[in-house]
């Protein structure tokens, strides 16, 4: 093998790496892109859940005042109606 054929074996190695990282390049790019938009759906779900327990926790806090409130009513009422002193 002469030098002028290494050369062009090395000429098209070289060329045919430079489209593979070129290729790799472009997917990465792409893959990134795709990671991003799942990031941003993970943050949107995981702040949805946070949301809806702290919705959950006021319905929580605010059936428990009603009930505290309801307790309050039943006693007054049996008072009055002379089932208490």
């Amino acid at each position: 093998m002469t030098i002028d054929e290494r050369l062009n074996r090395l000429t098209e190695r070289h060329e045919a790496l430079t489209q593979s990282v070129e290729l790799l390049t472009r997917d990465i790019s792409e893959l990134r892109d795709v990671v991003s938009s799942l990031g941003g759906a993970v943050n949107s779900v995981g702040g949805s859940v946070k949301s809806l327990a702290g919705f959950t926790k006021d319905i929580a806090d605010g059936t428990a005042r009603l009930l505290h409130i309801a307790q309050i009513h039943e006693q007054r009422i049996t008072r009055l109606e002379g089932g208490e002193q």
